[in-house]
């Protein structure tokens, strides 16, 4: 014969690894800030170089354009040597602080220069074959020219000679770079400081989330020991907040379902008890001798207390049913008023050796309801009995039938001990027992109460303390139609 393993899921132990909330926040977090953050400076990178050497290159052609239009008003000046003013426009340049102005002859060759220097043969003007070919005849070259960025700017003269074909102006860029430099480390630093911000702000926001559920996680170990009393502090009135507010809820639950408990099993241990004791005394004093008397006493305990343990253990394979979902019920038309008569023919006897009164009046109507006849009688076993049995000498319990076109109404009120207003809302729930100074295990109205409801009824207790308890049983009662349906 095989044993069966059973595996349970274990909690998590500390130095196995796992995935912490805030990691995976800060990963996620930071790579999309940081995303978004690259862009954005690629972005003012881009945008703010093309603004600075836009307005460079602007203000460079602006220039080309107006000393071109100086030579060409000289050149049609007949009064005056054109080659030496456009000599003197180029040694005496006004801007050559800030470009150098250099006039190229028609072999591409650079003949004057506003700095003093020529550069030699192999220097390259890409700007100059631009302008050639340009419509308008202006080329503009932005690059790298001996380790430094410069912009240089061809245009060519209206009425070229072999002297003077085109002038071109240089300006070095690195006073534009230095200012992109400038801008896109202050920019760098403001988003340096943005994913700080985000970091310190979503850490506190993480840790607001990760403490409570860190707190819960210990909690909920606690319980799964069998310690009920912890309880997890409320901070904020957040969707964490109403999770620590149901998880208390919870334990409060499990506190309670583990007094009721272990309430029932101190009860059916002494229910057990009671009547085994009586039976084993009887058994041993019958073993010993007997004349006719004791025999019949002795048998007649002995009876009597094995059906009550009978109907305690058939209370214990009803629950046991009802929560397998096993419970089942054999259905059909029933004179619900002989079954209760049925079951009061049981208690009649009973009440009257305790020195209790059933009042009942048999109804003239006919009730039939569509139900199973032994699960019914069984409620209305369970019902009475508790009637009797929380109810002291002298009691009265009066059984009432009324009924309405489609309801049948059964009523049970005792004048007994009563239940207190905070046990009433409890008294159906499994394994409780509002007075444990009566026998019973508690489950028997938790049954009840589940046979009624299958049978598409109510059962309602309306009780208050030391007055007595009123059990109304409500059931839906079967038209002539339906009724003939179903005995077909």
């Amino acid at each position: 014969m095989s044993a069966a393993v059973v595996k349970t899921a274990q909690p998590h132990r500390r130095g196995a690894p796992r995935s912490s909330i805030a990691w995976r926040w800060m990963i996620n977090t930071l790579s999309v800030v940081g995303v978004l953050l690259i862009v954005a400076n690629l972005c003012v990178y881009y945008f703010t170089r093309q603004y600075y050497y836009g307005s460079a290159e602007n203000y460079v052609v602006s220039e080309a354009n107006a000393t071109a239009t100086i030579l060409a008003r000289l050149y049609e000046d007949l009064a005056v040597n054109y080659s030496s003013e456009v000599r003197e426009v180029i040694e005496n340049f006004e801007k050559k602080d800030q470009m150098e102005l250099m006039s190229i002859n028609g072999s591409g060759k650079v003949t004057l220069s506003s700095s003093g220097f020529s550069p030699d043969s192999s220097y390259n003007m890409p700007d100059y074959e631009d302008a050639l070919k340009a419509d308008d005849g202006i080329g503009v070259f932005i690059g790298n020219d001996n380790g430094e960025n410069v912009l240089a700017v061809t245009v060519t003269i209206p009425q070229p000679s072999t002297t003077f074909k085109a002038l071109r102006f240089v300006t070095s860029l690195s006073m534009v770079d230095d200012q992109l430099s400038m801008i896109m480390t202050v920019t760098l630093i403001v988003s340096g400081v943005v994913i700080l911000l985000v970091v310190a702000t979503g850490m506190y926001f993480v840790k607001s989330i990760c403490v409570p559920l860190v707190e819960i996680s210990g909690t909920a170990q606690k319980l799964a020991k069998g310690d009920f009393s912890e309880r997890i502090e409320i901070k904020n009135n957040d969707e964490i907040g109403e999770l620590s507010r149901v998880f208390n809820y919870m334990a409060d639950e499990l506190e309670n379902s583990e007094a009721i408990k272990n309430d029932f099993i101190s009860s059916v241990s002494h229910e057990l008890r009671t009547p085994l004791t009586a039976i084993k005394g009887w058994s041993e004093t019958l073993a010993h001798g007997y004349d006719e008397a004791t025999f019949s006493k002795g048998m007649k305990v002995i009876t009597g207390e094995t059906e009550r343990l009978e109907g305690m253990v058939e209370e214990l394979l009803d629950f046991s049913r009802i929560q397998n979902g096993k419970f089942t019920m054999q259905m059909a038309n029933t004179d619900i008023i002989a079954e209760l008569d049925d079951a009061l023919l049981i208690y009649y006897d009973k009440a009257g050796k305790e020195n209790k009164t059933i009042s009942y009046s048999e109804p003239e109507f006919l009730c039939v309801v569509y139900g199973d006849k032994n699960r019914l009688r069984q409620v209305f076993i369970n019902v009475i009995d508790n009637a009797i049995k929380y109810s002291d000498e002298g009691a009265v319990i009066t059984i009432t039938v009324d009924k309405t076109d489609e309801m049948l109404h059964i009523s049970v009120a005792d004048t007994g001990l009563g239940i207190a207003e905070s046990d009433l809302p409890k008294v159906k729930s499994k394994f409780y027992k509002a007075n444990s100074t009566r026998r019973g295990s508690g489950i028997g109205l938790a049954v009840a109460d589940e046979i009624i409801t299958m049978h598409g009824g109510s059962l309602d207790i309306q009780s208050e303390l030391n007055v007595g308890t009123t059990v109304t049983i409500t059931l839906p009662l079967i038209q002539k139609k339906e009724r003939n349906d179903n005995e077909q």
